[in-house]
């Protein structure tokens, strides 16, 4: 809890309380449901413990997506994301993806974008979690996090996003209603790296 509080301290300071309540996001992604409960993926090469207060998953490696340059691709089975980069490297950032029922591929493309986001839960998701507010002012508590990328592809908003978390421990597992989730730390790190207009690849 300390660890954990530092690091909220810190993130508020670092992006500028400024910052918090400028923009509106209308994703279907959620907190946790009650009572769900958590499968972590297995991957030895998974190096990171996000129980011990990891702060990023970034990692540069050997690009396996062989995608071009400047392409995001998810890959949801493994849970990473990877950022396509010159020289056949990539940056790779371990992920949240959406739980069974929830999943989904296909290709997009970053619409718009959001620091520090707020975030309106839609009328169905209202329906089952009566529990969530109408609106939720960006912040450290918010579940879109230090960031947000709208997913669009040809017929508009996907209504998915990719996006930061206030439950870093849900990173690495199949818990979210759709939305691709990262640590606050490494969505900040993406957001810097891409513009709208990036290539989305789900798979």
């Amino acid at each position: 809890m300390g660890k954990w509080h530092s690091l909220k301290t810190g993130l508020i300071a670092a992006a500028g309380l400024s910052t918090l309540f400028t923009a509106t996001a209308f994703a279907f992604d959620s907190p946790t449901p009650a009572g769900f409960t958590n499968h972590p993926i297995q991957q030895a090469s998974l190096s990171y413990d996000l129980q011990r207060g990891a702060r990023s998953t970034g990692t540069l490696v050997d690009d396996p997506t062989h995608a071009r340059v400047g392409t995001i691709t998810i890959d949801t089975k493994q849970r990473y994301l990877y950022l396509s980069l010159d020289g056949g490297k990539a940056m790779r950032y371990g992920v949240g993806v959406g739980r069974d029922g929830f999943g989904w591929s296909g290709h997009a493309h970053i619409g718009r974008r959001a620091e520090w986001p707020s975030w309106t839960p839609p009328a169905a998701m209202r329906l089952r979690r009566p529990d969530l507010p109408k609106v939720m002012e960006g912040g450290i508590e918010n579940p879109l996090g230090a960031r947000a990328m709208y997913l669009y592809n040809e017929h508009g908003d996907t209504m998915f996003r990719i996006h930061g978390t206030n439950e870093p421990n849900t990173i690495g597992q199949a818990v979210s209603s759709g939305c691709i989730r990262l640590l606050n730390e490494d969505i900040i790190d993406l957001y810097g790296r891409v513009k709208v207009g990036t290539p989305v690849v789900v798979l």
